[in-house]
């Protein structure tokens, strides 16, 4: 509560990297774990001190409003609805809670990179556990419940996971945080090498082709910085190279997936196969969700007799909220890159690391697009995708202010004729 404003995001991460889901003070059937009631904390804090998002509203922060409010109402398509209501209720009450505190707390590219700074120096007890845990085959963040203490192990590999809900997680966690990392390189060298080296360490640990594959996604990104003027040109190649593999492979392009084993003991098929059978199974969940998927494929999980193990993060929403719920995540992540796109060119005129920093932020979220085709976040791992998503709304806005320009609504731009040539929005005229 007594924090500076650029500290207050510090006590948000401590709670999801140094504290496990079992961590919780429970009211009925409302569980409030360490992370809920540090954002309840900081939503009162900005109340006490009359802090608000700085540059107005944003159509990201009413797309973040409308998926909260659609999972909410989806809960009518799940039984026993009181229970699907609670969980929802709950998740919804982290990711607004998560995105609007950092919207409100990150306002300026000096805020950016002293949340970087702090999840970088964070990191490390992670990265540190997650080698002794590898070493050991003991979790010690297991004596706080909520995760095994004994390590687990697939194909004679130990698999460290820290405090989160699996070790692809913990592992996935630190390559999503190496872009951003690498985006304070230049500003602060000391501690993106000790982050860094957290990162690589989590990541490691974790034994995971996941991981792995996020931080080459990462760094594909990040070297398009230096080719960054053909990205219009590489998004339309990508687009026809996949054309081209469903055409010339016996099946859909996304049984790629399959040949991805950099550890030796990859799902690669079933990341595949579970889109299929989502596509196939369309019909049962595109409204609301489902509550059944055992019979997608030839094997269920141990944890229910109703479900698959949905290793989707898009799917996952899917059968969670339907449709809808998948779209909207979709449109954040689309309006999420326009904002990066629109950034770029509003601070063409902005010292070089400040643009290279805004690229790099558009990266992390690059890294989590990729990574949710083959991952869904369940755990308190979601805390890093929605703050990516809230530091692009942060400083989009930042940025419109500091080069004067009007504020745009990106539903009003003219479609294929860019940012530059948009409508702003004008003001009405005083009335007098």
């Amino acid at each position: 509560m007594s924090l500076q404003r650029r500290w207050a995001p510090l006590p948000l991460l401590l709670g999801a990297c140094y504290m496990t889901g079992a961590q919780s003070i429970n009211l009925g059937p409302f569980h409030f774990t360490v992370l809920r009631i540090l954002l309840l904390l900081g939503f009162i804090r900005t109340r006490v001190r009359g802090e608000r998002i700085s540059g107005g509203f944003t159509g990201l922060d009413r797309l973040i409003l409308a998926w909260g409010a659609w999972f909410i109402i989806a809960a009518s398509f799940h039984q026993p609805y009181g229970e699907a209501l609670v969980l929802r209720l709950g998740a919804v009450y982290n990711v607004i809670g998560i995105y609007f505190l950092i919207r409100i707390f990150c306002q300026t590219t000096e805020d950016v990179v002293q949340i970087v700074k702090i999840t970088a120096i964070i990191l490390v007890p992670v990265g540190i556990e997650m080698i002794n845990e590898k070493m050991t085959h003991r979790n010690v963040f297991g004596l706080l419940g909520g995760v095994p203490i004994e390590v687990l192990e697939r194909d004679d590999k130990f698999r460290a996971q820290g405090p989160f809900g699996h070790p692809i997680l913990a592992g996935t966690v630190g390559g999503l945080c190496f872009p951003l990392i690498i985006g304070i390189w230049q500003r602060h060298k000391s501690i993106a090498k000790i982050g860094l080296l957290a990162c690589a360490a989590m990541v490691l640990a974790s034994t995971s082709s996941g991981p792995l594959m996020t931080v080459a996604f990462s760094a594909f990104a990040l070297l398009l910085w230096l080719r960054r003027s053909l990205i219009a040109k590489l998004r339309v190649l990508a687009v026809i190279l996949y054309f081209i593999c469903n055409m010339i492979m016996t099946r859909p392009a996304y049984y790629l997936l399959e040949k991805i084993d950099l550890t030796g003991s990859s799902a690669g098929y079933h990341r595949a196969a579970i889109i299929e059978a989502g596509i196939n199974h369309l019909n049962e969940w595109w409204l609301g969700g489902t509550d059944y998927t055992r019979h997608w494929m030839p094997y269920g999980v141990s944890y229910s007799p109703n479900h698959v193990d949905i290793t989707n993060h898009y799917l996952w929403y899917g059968v969670d909220g339907g449709l809808p719920l998948m779209i909207l995540l979709i449109l954040m992540v689309w309006l999420g890159f326009r904002y990066i796109g629109q950034t770029m060119k509003l601070m063409l005129t902005s010292p070089k690391d400040e643009q290279f920093l805004v690229w790099c932020v558009g990266t992390g979220l690059f890294a989590h697009a990729t990574t949710m085709v083959s991952v869904a976040y369940f755990d308190q791992s979601v805390m890093f995708l929605y703050m990516n998503l809230a530091v692009i709304a942060s400083i989009r806005s930042y940025a419109t202010g500091v080069s004067g320009a009007k504020t745009v609504d990106p539903m009003r731009i003219d479609r294929g004729r860019g940012w530059q040539t948009a409508r702003p929005v004008q003001p009405e005229p005083a009335s007098g």
